[in-house]
């Protein structure tokens, strides 16, 4: 199983080369200002990849995602496209999660105060979840930005301790995209934009 991760792509999909793959997965901030017009812009490119399965989480600039109700955005959701918002879609066997919340800053889109208030979003993920995608980052994993500050969040490192799925996707900081392993997770973060948004970072593949 052949997955191909991108994430924080901020509307220059169209710019952006992917690689063939069974399931594509986009980590969120699909927008830069979280419009219809973007969103929908960014459906059809997304609906349009070869891959067999296209999964999505919005992200902290994705405020459609957040401000329309859950019926609207299921309509608008092409066929052939997963959008998870706290929520789990099984693909082949490995069972998929994905939440857009992120840790609260300036009030952004799915911002949640650490803590009970965002922990809450953390315990609704089951225990033999395979793959996890979650628009942030864990404390201290690909999470420290440009003026050395780690920003991921404390309660979600927590809950993939606990859970210790096979793969952790996430963007949002664009200066931490790469990979590692750490106690037997493989954590990805696939910014697809540099900190600058000047330049497109490769999409990453992993094989299962």
């Amino acid at each position: 199983m052949k997955l191909v991760l991108i994430s924080d792509t901020h509307g220059f999909h169209n710019d952006m080369t992917v690689p063939e793959g069974d399931i594509l997965i986009h980590a969120g901030d699909c927008t830069g200002r979280g419009l219809y017009s973007q969103v929908a812009d960014f459906l059809d490119w997304f609906a349009a990849r070869p891959h067999k399965h296209k999964i999505m989480v919005a992200g902290n600039h994705d405020f459609y995602f957040e401000d329309t109700p859950a019926a609207e955005i299921a309509r608008i959701i092409p066929a052939g496209v997963t959008y998870l918002d706290d929520s789990e879609v099984v693909v082949e066997g490995l069972r998929i999660w994905g939440s857009p919340i992120t840790t609260y800053f300036y009030n952004w889109a799915f911002n949640r105060h650490p803590g009970p208030e965002i922990k809450k979003h953390w315990d609704l993920i089951p225990a033999n979840t395979d793959i996890l995608i979650t628009h942030g980052p864990p404390r201290g994993i690909m999470d420290r930005t440009h003026s050395g500050i780690h920003v991921g969040c404390v309660d979600l490192l927590e809950a993939v301790g606990r859970i210790r799925p096979k793969v952790h996707v996430f963007g949002h900081i664009h200066e931490g995209y790469g990979r590692m392993d750490a106690d037997g997770v493989e954590y990805i973060n696939a910014a697809s934009l540099s900190a600058d948004y000047r330049h497109l970072n490769p999409a990453v593949v992993v094989e299962l």
